[in-house]
């Protein structure tokens, strides 16, 4: 559903470009383009610029601006059915930044230090970029002003995840880091699940899960232009597994939920296919990222090469002197699900299991201040269907 347009050279290629071409003319004595120099100058400049049609919206400027990016990659049918359900509204200027690859566990991590490639994707109605980078790159990039031509939207919208985000999880999800970083520039935001569960799911849950998150989506973005909705706070909204069945939304706290971290050992023998153990949704993430610190990691052997004589490279990547005693193991990592005791209702992934949209305000607070609490529940209460008529009245 998405495809991806040419690479954009970086700025400062284009000023070489320009210096090597008006070397040339002076050195053939000519100070001044002719026609066909200019032609190929302009060519040239205008193959290695951004186009303004590409680096800047041009939709109605009148409609509020929804930011959309997600942690499983802008391929994903999460992200492509929301923002396409967006777009059929009619009532919002959608932009997409969102990660190329799957990084649905990358935590609030960022890239620092290194370059990330942005490239210009096709999602019908909407203006798109994938990011060679996390959630938090791509939030914190699109609220730069760098990639588009403003820097504050009116909501963030990070999903929809494959997959809960409930209780510990919360620190590991990928997609809450994209609500959270919004959240901490100051910008409203809700992150989105759908509580999927192997053998049980399809991929059409995922378009239920747009039809039954987009009224709260719709409610938050109509009550931030009112003034009257949660301050100081992101909700995380988590989707049952049978969505269209669901019991209604629920405010919820954040639970101690956690899956065991259980790790594996891959024998060395089968560690050069060791992509095939990995699981479908984070083996090329995962690949990806290691050929990335192999490369860099060559790179910089390479400069200490010049610098040092006799320094041995190893296969890997890794500047060192050879040692044919070292020992060299493989582990994998994998999410164990575990029974939980706990069983207050108010809990996260207890209303899930029991069938509600569990609805948690979350704060860049470890602990949530108890009046925003509140204000977030009784916000989230006003949502449920027999409410919404009543509170679209509100001032």
């Amino acid at each position: 559903m998405t495809s991806v347009k040419n690479n954009f050279l970086p700025p400062g290629l284009v000023s070489n470009l320009e210096e090597v071409l008006l070397s040339k003319k002076k050195k053939n004595g000519n100070n001044g383009e002719d026609d066909d120099d200019k032609k190929t100058h302009d060519k040239t400049v205008e193959s290695a610029e951004p186009s303004t049609s590409d680096s800047v919206d041009n939709s109605d400027n009148s409609k509020p601006i929804v930011l959309v990016t997600n942690g499983d990659g802008i391929d994903s049918p999460g992200l492509v059915f929301l923002v396409e359900a967006l777009v059929r509204e009619g009532l919002y200027n959608v932009h997409v930044c969102a990660p190329q690859s799957e990084k649905s566990v990358s935590g609030h991590s960022v890239t620092l230090g290194e370059t990330i490639a942005v490239n210009s994707a096709e999602i019908s109605g909407a203006t798109a970029y994938e990011v060679s980078g996390t959630p938090v790159d791509c939030v914190s990039l699109a609220l730069s002003g760098a990639l588009f031509s403003w820097s504050k939207p009116l909501l963030v919208i990070s999903g929809i995840n494959r997959g809960s985000s409930c209780g510990h999880h919360m620190f590991y999800s990928g997609v809450i880091a994209g609500a959270r970083e919004a959240l901490l520039s100051g910008i409203p935001s809700v992150s989105i699940s759908l509580n999927w569960k192997k053998d049980e799911s399809q991929e059409s849950h995922f378009k239920d899960a747009v039809s039954v998150c987009l009224p709260l989506v719709n409610a938050a973005i109509r009550d931030i232009e009112k003034g009257i909705f949660p301050k100081s706070c992101s909700l995380d909204i988590e989707i049952p597994t049978a969505p269209l069945t669901n019991k209604g939304f629920k405010s919820t706290k954040q639970s101690m939920w956690r899956s065991t971290l259980c790790w594996q050992a891959v024998s060395a023998n089968r560690h050069p296919s060791a992509g095939h153990f990995m699981s479908n949704q984070q083996s090329l993430g995962i690949q990806l990222a290691q050929l990335s610190r192999d490369a860099s990691a060559a790179g910089a052997a390479r400069r200490l090469t010049t610098q040092k004589k006799n320094v041995e490279i190893e296969s890997v990547g890794a500047a060192a002197k050879s040692n044919s005693n070292r020992v060299k193991k493989y582990f994998r990592l994998e999410f164990l699900d575990k029974e939980q005791e706990d069983t207050d209702e108010d809990l996260d992934f207890r209303a899930l299991e029991n069938g509600f949209v569990a609805v948690t305000p979350l704060s860049v607070n470890l602990h949530i201040e108890s009046d925003t609490r509140a204000a977030a529940s009784d916000w989230i209460s006003a949502q449920q269907p027999g409410n919404q008529e009543s509170s679209s009245t509100q001032s």
